[in-house]
């Protein structure tokens, strides 16, 4: 039997490109085909860089729907709460703060609970149109995977969570990722963008050409 192929997974819970690659690597794992590991990737950690990035808050959130909606044609559905997102009345979050809960996550219950507070958080930005920038809505997911929310958010804050992020902030550096989402292959092959399920079952077939998958 092959081995799996390993895919270090960079994203951010408010990337509506890494909303579209989760579920796509999950079917692969599911299959057997990956084994995939999480590394938090915070495009802008605060209001700050959120202006320096877009000129203010009000551009932030009409050019990151902008990328909702392209986002939304490339798959094909409708799982994008573009309106309800535009209507909300907060700004559009930073995803350092739910970075730091998919860390704790980490700590406490591994890859997968990693993978299952992504995932969670996600659907409540993309879907539900919450504020994942607020402790709560993210302390409600921790709750909802059985966690409880005063050590959770204790984990948050903890050295441990800073050491993790700067772990995978120096693993991008180290391969320059500079998007996402982006994957790691094998600790060696870079895939800097998103990959539908049948491109990538062929990319993986490439990079291993004596391997059937």
């Amino acid at each position: 039997m092959n081995p799996k192929y390993r895919i270090e997974f960079f994203h951010d819970a408010v990337c509506g490109w890494c909303y579209i690659q989760s579920p796509i690597l999950r079917k692969l794992a599911d299959e057997g085909l990956v084994e995939v590991h999480h590394r938090a990737f915070v495009l802008q950690r605060n209001d700050h860089e959120m202006k320096l990035r877009f000129g203010s808050l009000e551009n932030a959130k009409k050019e990151i729907l902008n990328h909702w909606q392209s986002c939304q044609r490339f798959e094909g559905t409708r799982r994008f709460n573009i309106e309800g997102m535009r209507a909300a009345p907060f700004n559009y979050p930073s995803g350092l703060l739910a970075a730091k809960g998919a860390k704790a996550a980490e700590l406490l219950g591994g890859q997968d609970t990693h993978w299952d507070f992504f995932d969670l958080v996600q659907q409540e930005h993309l879907q539900r149109a919450n504020n994942i920038g607020a402790i709560d809505t993210l302390l409600g997911v921790a709750s909802c995977l059985g966690f409880d929310t005063v050590e959770f958010e204790q984990t948050m804050h903890s050295d441990e969570v800073e050491a993790g992020l700067e772990s995978d902030r120096k693993r991008a550096e180290r391969f320059d990722i500079r998007s996402i989402p982006s994957m790691i292959v094998d600790d060696r092959y870079l895939v800097g963008k998103t990959t539908k399920y049948s491109d990538l079952v062929r990319l993986l077939a490439r990079l291993r050409p004596s391997n059937h998958v």
